[in-house]
């Protein structure tokens, strides 16, 4: 229990990776364009009650604060996502490759904790290492994108989402910080 006190925050993390997983598994372009409409339902709230604080806020203190450009801008892009959503479906190659990028940086931030239980000698050191290699193998996949079809490509990324989340919660109960 105490394992899942302090590791809780990446617990909460790898299985909202792993619920991203398999609703791109199961529907990625129905998935995707909910959470891109979503975005910009959040960003244009946003950037109306920015431009209202503009305007209900002194001049000295709007000036300073930029809400109504902030606003705008909040605004413009939030519209994008709503009625553009499928300009991100048609770039999501490119999306993923900015995933793989990521998944990379975390894989070389995973080293220092395998070289750290390694040190310390912990006993299950190995699954740490195994996470990092699984990291960087996944990342070296993605950046790669010997795909020929984005569906393949999301399958690919999903099914990699869910091995991540699973090995990372194995590794929390398993071999996980002391």
């Amino acid at each position: 229990m105490k394992k899942i006190k302090e590791n809780s925050g990446s617990l909460v993390m790898s299985l909202c990776e792993a619920v991203i997983g398999v609703l791109l598994l199961i529907n990625p372009v129905g998935f995707t364009s909910f959470v891109i409409i979503a975005l910009g339902l959040v960003l244009v709230v946003r950037g109306v009650m920015s431009v209202i604080a503009y305007f209900r806020a002194s001049p000295e203190i709007a000036a300073r604060e930029h809400n109504l450009s902030g606003g705008v801008i909040c605004l413009a892009v939030g519209l994008f996502c709503v009625f553009r959503s499928n300009w991100f479906i048609l770039t999501f190659p490119a999306l993923t490759f900015i995933y793989g990028v990521i998944i990379l940086f975390v894989g070389l931030t995973k080293i220092q904790w395998a070289a750290d239980c390694i040190r310390l000698k912990r006993k299950q050191w190995v699954f740490e290492l195994i996470s990092v290699a699984l990291s960087l193998l996944c990342a070296a996949i993605i950046i790669r994108n010997p795909f020929a079809s984005t569906a393949v490509l999301w399958t690919f990324t999903a099914v990699s989402l869910i091995v991540e989340a699973i090995f990372d919660i194995v590794t929390v109960f398993i071999g996980g910080k002391e």
